[in-house]
């Protein structure tokens, strides 16, 4: 029956699984098993940025190679690390082979993201916001169950049986392979049917979007958010328990931010269709910043709520318009090599907020990291407002 779905919801249902068996790797189950082979604080962190150094260094050349060599092969690809990586795990006894294995895995998302979305900006321009916010549902609900089933799966065995990590990596072999198969039935629309560039042809595509300042500045706003994002998600745990909060209370903002994200993607991605992208990135970044720098001066659960799930929408309102509005500037010739530097500049923007928000932290707390991450964005979305002048917007 899945076959007979059509290009885009098959693209968001291989986004699901692919997603789903990408976090299901890493959340709860990563720093447990780090934990489980003798890895420290400083360990369990080198290991949870491995990937994102992955997706940092790949991002761009693999929206550069789907353009020279056709968004689907790269989907392909991406799928058959999806399902070889998870079964590496069993292999693994040490740190360093933990490392090796998550760099791997890592490329999986680094490739798969950026060319899945330039596929899906190809298949329609007139409702390009509102299907990309759908894709985005879709990997955002694979996102979500994953650590539900992980730490269901964790905690029905003991942290310290080797057991109970073999079946959430099992699990998400399982999920990998599906992808694959997927991936290899993918219907190839009209527009995604692509001729192979020449090199010379893949590099001057790929220069005109970075020389390109308005694309720069949209992936500069995204990835000014994702450090805000970043900041919050590391840091609003400890800040909360600091304030009296529990760790239940701390999930529900978490669980409550993710629902907030997926109900509001798709519907602020066709509003960005209706009304336009630019104005839709400035009110999102500017929210975002009042939102951010409001953890400083919130100390109960309610308010805390509050701004966590006004967060929330302040992701969604920006994060479905640029990726549609990068598509918008950028040729279909150019637009897995769009893709892949939005990727790879919002990878450096999300995993930069924790580690310079986290000196702010550690020499004035961690009310002032939120602030620091509040005047970055802000920061970057005044930029982005100072330069409309330059640049007509598409719509």
């Amino acid at each position: 029956m899945i076959m007979n779905l059509s290009p885009f919801l098959f693209l968001c249902v291989t986004g699901l699984l692919a997603i789903f068996s990408s976090t299901i790797s890493k959340s709860p189950v990563l720093p447990l098993f780090a934990t489980h082979l003798g890895a420290g604080p400083s360990g369990v962190g080198f290991i949870a940025a491995i990937s994102a150094f992955a997706g940092v260094a790949f991002s761009v050349p693999a929206g550069l190679l789907a353009d020279r060599f056709g968004k689907k092969r790269l989907l392909v690809a991406s799928a058959a690390i999806f399902a070889s990586a998870p079964f590496c795990y069993f292999l693994v006894t040490n740190i360093w082979q933990l490392a090796l294995v998550r760099f791997y895995h890592g490329f999986a998302t680094a490739i798969f993201l950026p060319v899945a979305m330039a596929l899906v900006s190809g298949l329609s321009k007139k409702e390009r916001g509102e299907k990309l916010g759908w894709f985005s549902t879709a990997t955002l609900a694979g996102r979500f169950m994953a650590p539900v089933i992980g730490g269901a799966i964790l905690g029905y065995f003991t942290l310290t049986s080797s057991l109970g990590y073999t079946v959430v990596y099992s699990v998400c072999g399982a999920a990998g392979i599906a992808t694959f198969i997927l991936a290899l039935q993918l219907p190839a629309p009209e527009e995604a049917i692509h001729t192979d560039q020449s090199w010379p042809e893949s590099f001057r595509a790929f220069k005109t979007v970075v020389l390109q300042r308005q694309i720069l500045i949209t992936c500069f706003v995204e990835a000014a958010i994702l450090f805000a994002y970043g900041t919050f998600e590391t840091f609003l745990p400890l800040y909360a328990v600091n304030n009296g909060l529990t760790a239940a209370q701390v999930g529900i903002f978490l669980s409550g931010q993710i629902i907030v994200l997926a109900l509001t993607k798709p519907i602020m991605g066709k509003f960005s269709d209706a009304h336009g992208r630019r104005p839709q990135i400035i009110a999102g970044g500017l929210l975002g910043a009042l939102c951010i720098g409001g953890f400083s001066l919130a100390h109960s659960f309610f308010p805390m709520l509050c701004l966590s799930i006004a967060f929330g929408l302040s992701l969604s309102i920006v994060t479905s318009a640029t990726s549609a509005y990068i598509a918008d500037l950028s040729g279909k010739e150019a637009r897995g090599s769009a893709m892949g530097l939005l990727g790879s500049i919002m990878d450096i923007g999300h995993t930069t907020g924790p580690l310079l928000m986290g000196f702010v932290a550690s020499s004035f707390g961690y009310a002032q990291s939120f602030l620091g991450a509040a005047i970055v964005l802000a920061g970057i979305t005044l930029f982005f407002i100072q330069n409309r002048y330059n640049t007509t917007d598409v719509f």
